[in-house]
């Protein structure tokens, strides 16, 4: 992973950062001397990760669809290391589902979990931002809406509106100097898909579908994710990255 100087000491915030993709995107930011809160449900995984990387990371237990929660979990890593510079939204919830057994309550947890603690996250730390003049806010979405993927309609519905989402941030607040951006990831694989979606059909159609022909790993999205908080991206705001290896 390339390492950007200005990265050192900035105090970074990543929601659902105790495994898969957001512990990549951890342990990136951790590589580059960044000071990061984790916010996960998974206190077992959350603490050994703090253990591991030492005091620059800072564990907090959050239910992130607990928006006082959220709120209180982000004012935590605010005391421990200081105003927050970045934050990554990447907590999300891919639950395959039926259409027609979706209930209410089923329906608004998916969309909490997925987009709405996206929203309540990113203005805890605006004001943040707004104050040095700076920051980077990088929401994670899905390329399977773009694909047209079926079988998880709460799922796609609330990644497809992750991107509305940054490109309303993104031009409200670009004039106080706050970029916004989101990533797509294509199919990673994270202990998770390993163990509850990939077979030898869903790996064959990887293999027929993405340009290239090697699996996705959480450091592919991580690599992105830092590069877009860093100087070196200082003029990218308002777009959608997507990292499936050519999949669209």
């Amino acid at each position: 992973m390339a390492i950007y100087p200005d990265l050192a000491d900035q105090v970074v915030v990543v929601t659902g950062g105790a495994g898969g993709i957001g512990e990549a995107i951890v342990r990136g930011f951790a590589r580059q001397g960044a000071r990061v809160g984790v916010l996960d449900l998974d206190t077992q995984r959350g603490k050994d990760l703090q253990r591991e990387l030492g005091p620059s990371v800072h564990f907090v237990a959050c239910d992130v669809t607990d928006i006082p929660a959220l709120k209180a979990a982000i004012q935590a890593v605010r005391e421990a290391h200081g105003p927050i510079d970045a934050l990554i939204n990447n907590a999300a919830h891919d639950e395959r589902h039926q259409t027609l057994d979706v209930t209410e309550d089923y329906w608004d947890g998916r969309i909490a979990v997925n987009l709405k603690h996206q929203f309540f996250a990113s203005q805890a730390v605006l004001p943040d931002m707004m104050a040095k003049g700076a920051g980077s806010i990088v929401n994670l979405g899905s390329c399977s809406w773009v694909i047209g993927q079926g079988g998880m309609a709460a799922y796609t519905a609330s990644k497809s509106a992750v991107l509305g989402l940054t490109r309303s941030l993104a031009r409200d607040f670009g004039e106080h100097g706050v970029r916004v951006n989101a990533v797509a990831p294509g199919w990673i694989m994270t202990e998770r898909q390993l163990a509850l979606w990939v077979t030898p059909d869903s790996e064959k159609s990887i293999n027929e579908n993405q340009c290239l022909k090697r699996p996705l790993v959480p450091d592919d999205v991580a690599r992105v994710v830092v590069f877009l908080c860093s100087e070196d991206a200082s003029a990218i705001t308002n777009q959608h990255y997507i990292v499936d290896g050519g999949w669209n």
